[in-house]
């Protein structure tokens, strides 16, 4: 059972980002994404106003800066070769000043250097000034979207990490349906669900498993009967009534990889109209994965979904694009979207989902995840998509 990335790994993503480097002219690299710096490093943080970045040197030595409270926690877990540090924000001395030394000792002013932002940004309270305007770089070039795009393809470690994340994820699910009972309500049956799968979880993978996340969760987000016709509502705590629809949602993280589940069921009955827009959403789900293919643009995938939309005269209910990337985050790039010319290559992960948004009456959405192999695809969760198969209650 594989519940991490191995260092040997972390490094080979280390020595693909020097490469990427070297082709933008770059000689060394400052990070700061929270995303992008556990991906080349394994180390795993949560941002707050206190800074942190990812120093790449000229001579292609990776080097975290962090507060001196994460000192050993980056020493511990962080495929690196040194840490630097800074005693507390905002301190005496602001932690851009203790930055400023460290690249001006690895020569920083000297070198071509990638920059990812301009310098650390937080909602929690940070406030400081752009590391570009303490040190004079040689050369300042944005290389923002470079790791991300390196995260686009998954290896086959990263596949079975998303693998073990939807196994749990469809447990979770399953638990979720189970709960959700006319009369009931939404975080009842949310909390029961997902404290019974994260203990079956804890129990069957052991100590070896972190999931630098949320373990094994299911929930509603308000989606519950004619509610569900906002696509990103948030809780509710609504009362389940018979009749209503529901859009659930069902995910796990393992190591951070994450997968994403979504079902639209009905509580012990639907109507015809209901059953008609179901089978519409669903319909359109299967043309989707009909297109997926390497080599094509992601936008043909969108295409062909809206082609089916339009023919069937169901435009005036779409909201949204079908789907997009996931990985380390549940929304990555590249998407099923008209505006987005990716190609699709073997080993991308994308998650399926377009809906449709009836005012009055509810949602109509499934979201499946999916990786794209050398011939087509393979779904990767594995919950009932099927209308009689999603009767609750």
């Amino acid at each position: 059972m594989i519940l991490e990335i191995s260092v040997s790994e972390i490094k080979g993503r280390q020595e693909t980002f020097l490469t990427n480097l070297k082709n933008k002219g770059c000689d060394a690299a400052l990070l700061f994404s929270v995303t992008d710096i556990f991906y080349l490093t394994g180390f795993n943080f949560r941002p707050s106003e206190r800074p942190m970045a990812l120093i790449v040197d000229g001579k292609g030595a990776f080097s975290l800066f962090v507060p001196k409270m994460e000192v050993e926690h980056a020493r511990e877990y962080a495929v690196i070769t040194d840490t630097f540090d800074y005693p507390e924000y905002p301190g005496i001395t602001h932690p851009m000043e203790y930055l400023k030394q460290v690249l001006q000792d690895k020569n920083f002013s000297a070198l071509s250097v990638g920059v990812d932002a301009e310098g650390y940004g937080s909602a929690k309270g940070y406030a400081g000034p752009a590391i570009t305007a303490l040190v004079s770089f040689a050369k300042k070039v944005s290389i923002k979207g470079v790791v991300e795009e390196q995260r686009y393809i998954k290896s086959t470690t990263e596949i079975e990490l998303i693998k073990e994340s939807a196994r749990w994820g469809n447990l979770a699910h399953s638990l979720l349906a189970k709960y959700t009972l006319a009369g009931g309500r939404e975080m009842e049956a949310e909390s029961r669900a997902t404290q019974e799968a994260t203990k079956a979880m804890f129990e069957t993978l052991g100590a070896g498993y972190r999931p630098y996340g949320s373990p094994a969760h299911a929930f509603y987000r308000g989606q519950i009967g004619p509610h569900s016709a906002f696509p990103h509502s948030q809780n509710q705590n609504a009362l389940f009534k018979k009749g209503y629809n529901v859009v659930s949602q069902a995910a796990c993280d393992v190591w951070g990889y994450k997968s994403e589940l979504e079902r639209t069921m009905f509580i012990e009955e639907a109507s015809k109209v209901q059953e008609e827009f179901f089978q519409h959403m669903y319909e359109a789900q299967e043309v989707a994965f009909k297109n997926i293919k390497p080599g094509i643009p992601a936008s043909t995938v969108e295409q062909e979904v809206q082609r089916y939309f339009k023919d069937n005269g169901l435009t005036q209910y779409v909201k949204h694009h079908t789907g997009h990337n996931m990985g380390l985050l549940n929304h990555e790039a590249p998407f099923f979207d008209l505006g987005d010319h990716t190609l699709l290559q073997a080993g991308m992960v994308f998650s399926v989902e377009p809906g449709l948004y009836v005012e009055g009456l509810g949602a109509f959405r499934h979201s499946d995840t999916i990786v794209v192999t050398e011939d087509g695809m393979d779904m990767i969760t594995y919950f009932p998509r099927d209308f009689e198969s999603l009767i609750i209650g």
